[in-house]
């Protein structure tokens, strides 16, 4: 193996925190891993990482090396970036977190398109509903909707969620319209089960804020299955505008208590800052934002 693969390897070790997952990761086997670290080491003349059977650390010397790997693999990564610009081929395989049905519905075009762009590159794209550890997952990008607290990665917003409140006609009929936050109360609720503890809520213009209560009839962790519980007359649904747009278009779905403001969110590509960001990484977020645009398709 050459430096830039040894430096590679040593890097991926540390992200991922030990020898195992780095190994899983890469789908080689751990003595491999293991043997080839050694020989770095021994080239070197330095221990850089300290290992214990669960974990591994870095030694002074592996923080230098593992900083210095980084910064020699961003610059010809950047160097080699400008050649693919050119030529518009992208190789490798690129790792993708995304939400289900965000994904589904609205991310799995972009993709599409830029898969037929770079034919060379392999798209590697997982869909959860929850947040995953891109570092211990080996995701080189995630896409998340949230209020992004300050944490140890870097996010770059490409679009807005917005929100709404709806319900069928049918349950319209049946039980009428609210015509405050307040009598909400008297109504049935359909409501997402969310990782990050966003509380649902309603804004008026005098800037007073009001918790959706209600009657819970129905939880889910998929906005896709709660959708379908709304448009068949089952409850109120507070729900991202991605998701009901189209129903609501159709007279599926009747927006409710539109006068209040509901919550506003980003669309966040995030990545890990100690990665290097590689072409493909780089090249594919660009792609995200001229895509959706602060004003996506299903808000216009």
């Amino acid at each position: 193996m050459g430096q830039f693969e040894d430096m590679a390897l040593f890097v991926k070790i540390v992200e991922a925190g030990s020898i195992t997952s780095a190994a899983t990761q890469l789908c080689i086997a751990k003595s491999a891993v293991s043997r080839r670290l050694s020989e770095l080491e021994g080239r070197l003349g330095v221990q850089l990482l300290t290992r214990t059977t669960r974990k591994s650390s870095l030694t002074e010397a592996g923080h230098l090396f593992y900083t210095r790997s980084i910064k020699i693999l961003s610059d010809t990564e950047e160097m080699t970036a400008g050649i693919s610009r050119a030529q518009s081929d992208l190789s490798g395989t690129l790792k993708i977190a995304a939400p289900l049905s965000f994904g589904l519905k609205h991310l799995a075009p972009v993709v599409t398109d830029f898969a037929k762009t770079h034919p060379a590159l392999v798209i590697d794209l997982n869909f959860a509903d929850w947040q995953i550890n891109l570092i211990e997952e080996g995701i080189d990008v995630a896409i998340r909707i949230a209020n992004l607290e300050s944490s140890n990665l870097i996010a770059r917003k490409f679009t807005t969620i917005r929100h709404c409140l709806c319900a069928s006609p049918a349950y319209i009929e049946l039980f009428g319209v609210p015509a405050t936050p307040e009598q909400l109360s008297e109504h049935h609720i359909l409501r997402y089960k969310s990782s990050s503890g966003l509380v649902p809520r309603l804004t008026d213009t005098k800037q007073r804020s009001y918790e959706i209560s209600g009657h819970t009839v129905m939880l889910s962790n998929n906005g896709d299955f709660l959708r379908q519980a709304a448009i068949d007359g089952l409850g109120i649904y507070f729900c991202p505008t991605f998701i009901c747009a189209d129903d609501v278009t159709a007279g599926r779905l009747v927006p409710i208590l539109t006068d209040y403001q509901n919550i506003v969110l980003g669309a966040y590509a995030v990545y890990p800052q100690t990665r290097y960001l590689s072409s493909r990484v780089r090249l594919f977020i660009d792609h995200l934002v001229d895509s959706f645009g602060p004003t996506p398709s299903w808000d216009r």
